[in-house]
């Protein structure tokens, strides 16, 4: 059986308090018994030695122990909470104040009672019952002398047996036992409230463990689950731990979300870059057999024109397979960054060396503004020219005959370099720019010019200038262009 915390906290306190209450009430009868036994004993302490002084019989020495026997019982008579014994210097009992029969032993221990004759301050101090031999009780004794010589000592019993009955009978009386109900019962009710105040506390635990468990069942969704309400007025440990939870469970489930939406975007990223790769390698392989099967009966200007296809769709298998394994070395973070100083118009005018022919042949004019870019910049040169070259690239495939474009350069007043590449391009649908910068997402307006296109430029770009503290934008109107936006931290002249 799996008990809960409420159950083991509750049999933990039954067993505890049981155990409290016995010692409690074991302690508080052996202090009220020994309190008892001290009072008594110290009041009547000096009762055997006024007896032997105020009886003849004892004080001049007895020699007849029937008549002092007759003695104890008329003093029995008068005080029932006493017994009354004469022992000589050895503890032999020679009589005593008791029925014939009463009496169990024959000696007792004088060490008692020359104990308590030499230190009356002791009390209690607990001498042998003849009438029990496993039992003790208080005591009055003092010698008794015949002249000189030690006769034997007188001995009290004090709150004999027929004190001991007497005493019984009053325990077992109704008010007794209505004092004793009216006790119980209240430790009862301080029992019960005790738990009702344990089963307050322990229950926002109870609460916490089958928010917990029912999350848990729900495979971790809170899509179908509500959580209990933690008040943030309180400030005790619970509720505090139940916050905490919840806001774990919250974030676990965000997580969880993008762990499936990132899974998702990876399938379907998967899926387009097979189309991709699929589309130039069937044109590839559709050429070549072409040339492997007929090759005997093209023209040789035929065969070059063949040839030519086939290596323009390796080249863009390669470049796709390229932006493939540079995107994943992204997103794994394997891509290092190594910052130096250089200038940033040299390797602009660098990448626009690389296009010349591109926007000669496409009749596009390039140009940077301010011409003479003199700025030093700390950034990694080969990943800069990188994102320079996609974004200079992208522009010429998306501007038409006869369009423009621009690399500007502006400094702000917080030591921060701007370049904004710009063209009088198609355009961006307003809608489109906040998913261009995906992996494999292409605007629905782009020209391809018969070159096939993985759509991973932009995302390679971003990801790199991520790594470089930068941040990419965009702004696009349809028909008039676009421009791409980014900053990078300038050197500091000294002067």
């Amino acid at each position: 059986m799996k008990l809960s915390l409420y159950q083991k906290l509750a049999i933990s306190l039954v067993v505890i308090f049981c155990f409290i209450c016995a010692l409690v009430y074991g302690w508080s009868k052996q202090l009220e018994l020994t309190s008892k036994h001290h009072a008594e004993q110290n009041l009547h302490l000096a009762l055997a030695e006024h007896l032997v002084q105020d009886n003849p019989l004892i004080k001049e020495g007895v020699y007849d122990y029937k008549a002092l026997e007759n003695l104890f019982h008329t003093l029995m008579l008068l005080g029932p909470a006493f017994e009354f014994y004469f022992v000589d210097e050895t503890g032999k009992i020679l009589t005593y104040s008791a029925k014939p029969g009463k009496v169990k032993r024959t000696h007792i221990s004088l060490t008692p009672l020359k104990r308590l004759i030499n230190d009356p301050s002791a009390a209690p101090i607990y001498g042998d019952n003849p009438r029990n031999k496993e039992q003790q009780k208080i005591f009055s004794a003092a010698p008794v002398f015949n002249q000189d010589k030690l006769q034997g000592y007188l001995y009290v019993i004090i709150g004999g047996e027929a004190y001991d009955t007497s005493l019984s009978t009053v325990k077992n009386n109704d008010k007794l036992w209505l004092a004793a109900l009216w006790l119980g019962s209240a430790l009862a009710f301080l029992f019960i409230a005790m738990l009702i105040l344990l089963r307050f506390f322990t229950n926002p635990i109870q609460r916490l463990a089958r928010d917990v468990s029912n999350i848990e069942a729900a495979n971790y969704s809170l899509t179908d689950t509500k959580l209990s309400n933690y008040s943030t007025q309180k400030s005790n440990e619970v509720h505090s731990l139940g916050r905490s939870i919840q806001a774990m469970l919250t974030r676990i489930n965000e997580q969880f979300k993008a762990l499936e939406q990132g899974d998702k975007q990876r399938k379907e990223l998967l899926t387009h870059l097979s189309h991709d790769l699929r589309t130039p390698l069937a044109s590839l392989q559709g050429f070549l057999e072409v040339l492997n099967q007929s090759g005997e009966q093209l023209s040789q200007k035929e065969q070059q024109e063949y040839l030519q296809v086939s290596l323009n769709n390796c080249g863009q298998l390669k470049l796709l397979i390229e932006q493939i394994f540079e995107l994943a070395h992204l997103e794994n973070g394997e891509i290092s960054i190594n910052k130096e100083t250089f200038n940033l118009g040299e390797l602009i005018y660098d990448c626009m060396a690389k296009f010349s022919l591109a926007v000669d042949k496409k009749g596009i004019s390039l140009s940077v503004e301010p011409a003479i870019c003199d700025f030093p910049v700390v950034a990694d040169i080969a990943k800069l020219e990188r994102v320079l070259s996609n974004l200079i690239d992208n522009a010429i495939r998306h501007t038409p005959r006869g369009g423009s474009i621009a690399v500007h350069v502006k400094r702000s007043d917080d030591n921060q370099l701007f370049v904004h590449v710009s063209d009088t391009g198609v355009g961006i649908k307003e809608d489109e720019l906040n998913a261009i910068f995906d992996p494999h997402y292409q605007a629905s307006n782009s020209n391809k010019e018969g070159r096939q296109q993985g759509g991973l430029g932009l995302a390679i770009c971003r990801g790199l200038l991520k790594l470089m503290d930068s941040e990419i934008y965009v702004q696009s109107e349809i028909g008039k262009g676009t421009m791409f936006s980014f900053n990078l931290p300038q050197k500091k002249v000294l002067s």
